[in-house]
């Protein structure tokens, strides 16, 4: 379970089994207060991740060329 612990300048702090994190308050949604439960959903983004893998690729190739 996350829950709001507090609100500290630009973070929220929010506890999860017995510890504290921050998150940017952004994050949060408007109307969120200290106290309340909230859900995180983290995905993957497949296609920015290709993305990056090629342009790194071609950095690499780029600096590794005979």
């Amino acid at each position: 379970m996350l829950i709001i612990d507090r609100f500290e300048g630009e973070y929220a702090l929010i506890e999860m089994n017995r510890k504290i994190f921050h998150i940017p308050k952004v994050l949060v949604p408007k109307g969120a207060k200290e106290g309340d439960v909230i859900k995180i959903a983290i995905t993957v983004d497949k296609e920015a991740t290709e993305k990056r893998r090629e342009s790194v690729a071609q950095l690499a190739n780029s600096l590794f060329k005979d």
